[in-house]
């Protein structure tokens, strides 16, 4: 089976939608219980599979309120870059299967965070975890000022901007 075709079975058999950022999701989980935060109410968890593929290799730079645990599932490997705001630092996390490559990586909430499809991989399912639960108000998609600020990663980072 070729990438393409796994990354459409994977999207079929999961029932998955394109999602804002790029990729495919299915949100899987939605908590019952609920948490006041600053910004209201939000479930104390929801989860989400995430689906990157040949056709869908990205996904677009972005931050949230919530931190977010994410696991990878299969396939990868998977490169994440983390941005923090607050001293500029950029971090590269590779999840995947083989050495120096992790399987699981947390992202604290206000960290600005992309990802893309690296090396051979023709796809990488991620499934998400993210408390206090998701809530699009609490989430920001970067844009080209956000590269202004940070001249240092400006190369690095303009793939992953909506313009």
């Amino acid at each position: 089976m070729s990438g393409g075709d796994r990354g459409a079975a994977l999207v079929a058999r999961l029932a998955l939608e394109r999602h804002p950022e790029g990729g495919w999701f299915k949100r899987i989980h939605t908590s019952a219980h609920a948490l006041d935060t600053a910004h209201g109410a939000r479930a104390r968890v929801t989860s989400i599979h995430y689906l990157l593929t040949v056709d869908e290799p990205l996904g677009r730079l972005h931050r949230n309120r919530s931190d977010i645990l994410h696991y990878l599932q299969g396939g990868g490997p998977v490169e994440y870059l983390l941005l923090d705001e607050a001293d500029g630092t950029l971090r590269r996390v590779v999840l995947g299967h083989d050495v120096g490559q992790q399987l699981f990586l947390f992202v604290p909430g206000g960290i600005w965070k992309a990802s893309r499809l690296v090396g051979a991989a023709d796809h990488a399912l991620v499934s998400e975890a993210v408390v206090p639960g998701f809530d699009f108000a609490d989430h920001a998609f970067a844009d080209l000022a956000l590269l202004e600020w940070f001249p240092q990663h400006r190369e690095l980072l303009a793939p992953f901007v909506r313009r």
